[in-house]
């Protein structure tokens, strides 16, 4: 019993000791490789497969630069909308508008504002006007020109405004004001910078093909256009014109990708890895039959998004198969007006004014010729 009692007891000792040592280099060994852990994060960013990091999230992502008012830039989180990062302008490079954070399908967003009842009047012809918010004096001089026309040749139109966030909550209230006084402003939650204009074309397709299916057509217009209704109007009522899969508007063909880095239209290889664009409407101003949103916004679920937006209106019109169409008269869409130029602007369909007060100025001028 006593020797039994000794053993027992060495046993105990001996555990006592290999505990001891193991303690000291247990903790030693798990220190290392925290230690290496650190080093291996700040030393040695992982990159993992941007298959992988699209499931995870179940979306398309990319770095975002917004452009405030303040002559900064800031890098924007989609899913968080937090600002990440601040910088001045000279010190952003477009190498950091990376494939990382952008989600371009519009039911990743929704509406603040908003204008459902817009049209249960049957518009035959919906302007989407995608602006800034802080734009107010481009979106007054559409509404007291082309814009406030609710019939033409006897069809109803209907003018409305698309912006994104503004930035602060006292733009926020003003334009929430705007929207009681006017009621023609439709505002969704996406950052609202050039770069986004994907994501704000996506947005108008989705109010459209949602809010306003009825219309027969629709035009997306930039915020500095001159638009001349009749003429218009006369192209739509067309019997040449079709009703279904149509868009027209001033043909881009054959246009490459920009990858040139220095370029605000430059696009990485990893958004769009063709040379060429295939055939779109250049962004100004397009018209088309309105059972296309729709299709569109089913279309861009396959399509990659990328910063040119009226060519990735483009990529989406090639998935559907769909060619858009030449004008029966090209030179009716035009774009930048000289002030040497002879143009009469009673003959076409659009201009490119490039300021409020051209607007008002083309407006005017067409008015009192007639």
């Amino acid at each position: 019993m006593a020797i039994e009692c000794i053993r027992k007891r060495c046993c105990l000792a001996q555990r006592r000791v290999f505990k001891g040592h193991i303690k000291p280099g247990f903790v030693v060994l798990v220190t290392l490789t925290l230690f290496l852990s650190i080093i291996a994060y700040i030393y040695m960013p992982v990159t993992l497969p941007l298959s992988w990091f699209n499931n995870a999230n179940q979306t398309k992502l990319y770095n975002v630069v917004h452009e405030g008012l303040s002559g900064k830039r800031n890098f924007w989180n989609f899913l968080t909308e937090q600002t990440i990062e601040k910088k001045p302008i000279a010190s952003i490079r477009t190498e950091d508008i990376s494939i990382y954070q952008y989600a371009a399908h519009p039911h990743n967003y929704h509406f603040i504002l908003d204008e459902p009842d817009k049209c249960k009047q049957d518009p035959f012809l919906v302007f989407m006007v995608p602006v800034a918010p802080h734009q107010l004096d481009a979106r007054n001089a559409i509404r007291s020109t082309w814009g406030n026309e609710s019939s033409v040749q006897g069809k109803a139109v209907l003018t409305l405004f698309l912006v994104g966030l503004t930035g602060g909550a006292e733009a926020q209230q003003q334009l929430e004001e705007e929207s009681r006084q006017h009621r023609d402003l439709v505002q969704s939650n996406f950052v609202d910078s050039y770069f986004n204009l994907t994501i704000k074309t996506m947005v108008i397709m989705d109010w459209l093909a949602t809010r306003c299916p009825q219309a027969a057509y629709a035009m997306k217009v930039d915020s500095d256009m001159y638009i001349n209704l009749e003429n218009m109007m006369t192209l739509l009522l067309s019997p040449n014109t079709p009703r279904q899969n149509y868009i027209t508007g001033y043909l881009m063909w054959d246009r490459p990708v920009i990858r040139d880095k220095s370029s605000k239209w430059y696009v990485p290889e990893e958004l769009y890895p063709e040379s060429i664009y295939p055939t779109y409407v250049l962004g100004m101003g397009y018209v088309f039959s309105n059972d296309l949103p729709p299709k569109i916004v089913k279309a861009s679920e396959a399509v990659k998004p990328f910063n040119i937006e009226d060519a990735y209106v483009g990529a989406c019109l090639k998935q559907l198969v769909i060619n858009p169409s030449g004008a029966p008269d090209p030179s009716q869409f035009h774009t930048y007006v000289n002030d040497r130029e002879s143009i009469d602007l009673s003959k076409l369909i659009t201009a490119i004014a490039g300021s409020p007060e051209k607007v008002i100025e083309f407006w005017q001028n067409v008015k009192g010729h007639k």
